[in-house]
């Protein structure tokens, strides 16, 4: 009680007698829970297990399904004969010594059916009264699973079934029966991804005992930046001091002082080089970039001395990208309203994009590195092809208010995701076409209200953003399409304390034999 997390387990008489088959976080803290008798569920679903659970405000069914190609016939091996409805014996001849201790058996297949079913006003029986009835409620449906597995294996269950009628159909994918092709159309398009799970990795994978870390860097920044193989932190400490820790030794630091970079002034933004894992651009508040070298095996002791000091900005820098493409080349964006590109081999700048009239807050290079996106506190997008000119070549509508935005490219070189807020607070996403930002968003998605802006990292592959401020514990996921309804709602993550920087790892770090795909 009090938790949302329900645990699924299968108990077996051989060792291990419990194995783990599934887990399912639900949004509303449980109250209480109640399993629904097993002549009320819908076995031609291949549903196994349904519960009630109760909140502080709703009823909510959860549903369990076993995957199997088809739904059209009945697996007798899921659904043995259960006990009925009709008692074996009295109270009078029980008292008498009644041996007769065996409630009678009935199928649970629709055909044999007996007539004294269980039946309940708040639970109806098959998806398909609810498909006879016009019922065009969310159901659970559309979150009881995806994909084959073994015939063995339970999917993930639907967490919250927002109306209490028919809340299990045959839409996981399984055969194409109209029934279900009516209910795929009454509960539109889900993400194929949305039982990804975010969990913590072990302990000893952490990097623990950090101190004295800088938790005030601007809102342009992500707070710290990393690469496969070690880590960058800004410290509190004067001088603009960062430590570095190399991801190949986990564990807890030591109590003593650590060797870190002197920057010499506060940092302002961070970034690895893409193409050469021992560099690291800082910005600093004193309008300059320092790159740094880190010596093959991690810092041994502190560093003073720069590989080289990029000069140009006027004012403070809010942030630095490196492109995705090209080697060499670093851009960055500045209170003095510019946007700067710098040719590091040569250590000067190479170009200044111009047009911005207030204060730059985000910037993005196209995945192609042919284009450059920037968002601004004056409401615009603006779209840069740094090649063929210095002045944007697309304008369009930006988020409303002016507390901070973030952008990112999705869908290839196609699309721009931007984040921010309307003029009430609310946070928001929007999507808009790359070739037509004049035209306004595609589609806005309203998510929550809270102070910090939400940071977007989007995995291509999947096509899936995930998104999360400092100072959050929930981190949403959408699959981004370039079809209607362009957001399709992922199983978000949440965890146990509140972040103070969020950064995804290269994908060469995942273990793709777990299927980790972030």
């Amino acid at each position: 009680q009090g938790e949302n997390l329900l645990y699924c387990f299968e108990a077996a008489p051989a060792q291990p007698a419990l194995t783990q088959v599934t887990q399912c976080r639900t949004e509303g803290s449980t109250q209480g829970l109640a399993t629904v008798p097993r002549l009320a569920l819908d076995v031609m679903a291949c549903e196994v297990l349904r519960v009630l659970q109760l909140t502080d405000t709703a009823l909510v069914p959860v549903s369990y399904l076993v995957p199997r190609k088809s739904v059209q016939d009945f697996h007798e091996d899921l659904f043995p004969d259960c006990a009925g409805m009709l008692p074996a014996t009295g109270a009078q001849a029980w008292w008498a010594g009644d041996s007769q201790q065996q409630v009678g058996r009935v199928s649970l297949h629709p055909a044999r059916r007996p007539t004294e079913t269980f039946t309940s006003p708040i639970i109806a029986c098959t998806a398909l009264q609810a498909a006879d009835t016009g019922d065009t409620g969310p159901t659970d449906a559309d979150r009881s699973g995806s994909g084959y597995s073994s015939p063995s294996s339970l999917t993930s269950p639907g967490s919250t079934a927002t109306s209490h009628s028919a809340s299990t159909g045959p839409s996981s994918g399984f055969a194409s029966s109209p029934s279900q092709k009516s209910l795929q159309s009454i509960l539109g398009p889900s993400s194929r991804f949305r039982h990804a799970q975010g969990r913590v990795l072990h302990r000893d994978t952490h990097l623990t005992n950090l101190r004295g870390l800088s938790l005030t860097t601007p809102g342009e920044c992500d707070g710290f930046c990393t690469n496969h193989q070690r880590v960058a932190l800004p410290l509190l400490s004067a001088g603009g001091q960062i430590a570095i820790l190399e991801l190949s030794k986990p564990g807890r630091l030591p109590d003593m002082a650590m060797p870190t970079i002197q920057n010499g002034a506060a940092v302002a933004d961070l970034s690895w080089d893409p193409f050469d894992p021992w560099r690291l651009a800082v910005a600093g508040e004193d309008a300059k970039i320092r790159l740094w070298r880190i010596p093959e095996g991690g810092l041994r002791e502190t560093l003073q001395e720069p590989e080289a000091v990029l000069r140009g900005h006027t004012e403070k820098i809010y942030s630095i990208r490196f492109h995705p493409v090209a080697s060499n080349l670093l851009v960055s964006s500045s209170y003095d309203m510019t946007v700067r590109i710098w040719e590091l081999s040569a250590r000067q700048e190479a170009l200044c994009l111009r047009g911005h009239t207030d204060q730059i807050f985000s910037l993005a290079w196209s995945p192609d590195g042919k284009k450059l996106a920037t968002v601004s506190k004056d409401g615009r997008l603006r779209l840069y092809e740094p090649r063929r000119s210095p002045q944007p070549q697309q304008e369009g509508p930006g988020p409303e208010g002016g507390r901070g935005a973030r952008l990112v490219w999705v869908c290839g070189s196609d699309y721009l995701l931007v984040s921010g807020f309307d003029s009430r607070s609310e946070r928001r996403i929007l999507l808009y076409r790359a070739q037509a930002l004049p035209d306004g968003p595609l589609s806005v998605l309203g998510l929550d209200v809270a102070p910090s802006t939400l940071l977007p990292f989007y995995d291509e592959d999947t096509g899936i953003v995930f998104l999360t401020g400092k100072g959050d514990t929930r981190v949403f996921l959408y699959e981004v399409t370039p079809e209607p309804p362009y957001f399709l709602e992922c199983n978000s993550f949440t965890s146990n304390e509140p972040h103070k920087g969020f950064i995804f790892l290269p994908k060469t770090a995942c273990e793709v034999r777990e299927v980790e795909f972030a």
